[in-house]
């Protein structure tokens, strides 16, 4: 009974939330509002003379003032680039032109209902969640593919197809420093953990490796899988209730042609796999990097790759089913999904002018290293001090989205301070990404939110920035608990957290 009476009012909270969150504006005028607010804010901290030091490179930070003489030229002159150079839109218009011929020649859909005959239910959860952490192999690419494949695929099994956005949307963003393998950011967060080390003791930071949370890491994906299934089942899906919406997926049996077609689309995928690897996988290869694969050309190209890779499988399944006849229709049907991302082009002209100006204006990095000298000023230690700090860097998250950026403002200070403390610079890396993924979900400020919303309007057209906060806000706080949890049970058993990566800092090792 007290079980049922905490997770009614968890949903009454949760409710409230959505509220609250749907009254705001169109989420179109909403990021037009912060624009205009950034511009005040400026301003008003311009004004008052606010600057901090930064500890990467020992200059002065201070506000840039959109209301000045440079500042106003600088917003009519940026702001088509803004729009043009917002992150997340050329990767989903250029990824969604492949993934449309692949779903409008049926393809995508004879896998789905492929997948939803054969795969036993109570799979489909974790399966999602799963995907989604593994993602990050893939840089971005998993936001544009994954949340709006987990939506169809709910739908498909008669579940409520925002309860598989969500799904995906936790394991993609939330999950995001987990993965069986290493991804782009081991590196580029171990090169920002090494220059910071070497300020205390540069014969340790040598031996700091790319690796130093590869076993965190891995044992994540594992938990973080569960939790998110759990989340979704338990909490997230049931609050959703019945879908109710006009937007049906229709799941049958995959008939005798579509069978052929997919084995056509397999087939066509292993040569075009086959083709892409030649040109990173010989000696020779263009797009490799024999000292660094992660840094490879390869890695900087996965936007077309993903493109050829749903392109070419759904051209070959749409000529065997006849549902492709001639160029014409595969102009057709490009031209068809790019008129279904309107809304979102829409979205990223005011989100992108939001995101550049509060770039511009340094107010994001005047807020993470205020948010550090806090830290070290209140004189917290030990554990406490490891709380405090991911703490801050989950709530400096929801400011700025860029993990890399974030580190290189925030290494130079707590990693030689926790190595003053005993505390190795490896830990410190951690306790870091914990903070940097939880908060992903639940910020208007990550670049793709606007396009998680506009595939949430396609099932439900009231779907606002309410709507994915409190839907997504049970996977933040339980990825964010459950994470604090497994670290500190970890330093308890006293495994290392990656090879030769433990906890405490020794000097001259």
């Amino acid at each position: 009974m007290e079980h049922q009476e905490n997770r009614s009012r968890t949903v009454r909270i949760l409710d409230w939330i959505e509220r609250v969150g749907n009254r705001l504006p169109h989420p179109v005028t909403l990021f037009a509002i912060f624009a205009f607010l950034v511009i005040l804010a400026s301003w008003i901290f311009s004004t008052l003379g606010i600057q901090v030091e930064d500890p990467a490179t020992g200059d002065t930070l201070e506000v840039t003032n959109l209301l000045s003489s440079e500042g106003i030229k600088y917003i009519f002159e940026s702001m088509v680039e803004n729009f043009v150079g917002f992150a997340p839109l050329g990767t989903v218009l250029v990824t969604m032109l492949g993934i449309g011929v692949a779903e409008r020649s049926g393809l995508i859909s004879a896998m789905l209902r492929g997948l939803v005959t054969s795969v036993p239910r109570f799979l489909m959860t974790a399966a999602l969640v799963f995907g989604g952490i593994m993602s990050s192999m893939a840089a971005d690419a998993g936001y544009v593919v994954l949340t709006p494949l987990g939506a169809v695929l709910f739908a498909g099994l008669g579940r409520h197809p925002l309860a598989g956005l969500a799904a995906a949307f936790a394991g993609v963003s939330a999950g995001f420093s987990a993965n069986l393998l290493l991804t782009s950011l081991d590196p580029l967060l171990g090169e920002l953990t090494k220059e910071a080390a070497k300020t205390i003791d540069p014969g340790y930071a040598e031996n700091i490796l790319y690796t130093m949370n590869y076993y965190f890491m891995i044992v994540s994906v594992f938990v973080l899988t569960i939790v998110g299934t759990l989340i979704t089942d338990k909490l997230v899906e049931p609050r959703l209730g019945t879908y109710q919406g006009g937007v049906k997926e229709e799941v049958n049996y995959v008939t005798k042609l579509e069978k052929k077609g997919m084995l056509g689309a397999l087939l066509a995928l292993i040569i075009t796999i086959g083709l892409l690897s030649l040109l990173v996988v010989p000696s020779w290869g263009p797009m490799r990097n024999p000292d660094d694969f992660l840094a490879s050309p390869f890695f900087h190209s996965l936007v077309p790759i993903i493109l050829l890779i749903f392109f070419v499988p759904g051209l070959v399944y749409g000529k065997i089913t006849k549902e492709i006849k001639n160029d014409k229709d595969v102009a057709n049907q490009m031209s068809e999904t790019m008129a279904t991302m309107g809304m979102y082009i829409v979205l990223a002209f005011t989100a992108g002018q939001f995101v550049a100006y509060f770039t511009h204006t340094n107010m994001g990095k005047v807020i993470a290293v205020s948010g550090a000298e806090f830290l070290d000023a209140i004189g917290l230690n030990g554990i406490g001090l490891i709380i405090a700090f991911i703490f801050v860097a989950a709530f400096i998250n929801l400011f700025i989205g860029s993990s890399s950026a974030k580190w290189a403002i925030m290494a130079p200070v707590f990693v030689p301070l926790m190595m003053q403390l005993g505390y190795s610079p490896e830990l410190t890396t951690l306790a870091y990404r914990i903070a940097d993924s939880t908060t992903n979900i639940i910020s208007p400020l990550m670049p793709y939110f606007a396009i998680v919303i506009a595939f949430a309007q396609k099932y439900d057209k009231n779907v606002g920035i309410g709507t994915l906060i409190s839907t997504m806000l049970p996977y933040s706080i339980g990825f964010f608990v459950v994470w604090i949890v497994m670290l500190f049970i970890w330093m308890l058993t006293g495994f290392p957290i990656g090879p030769d990566a433990g906890f405490f800092y020794e000097p001259n090792n």
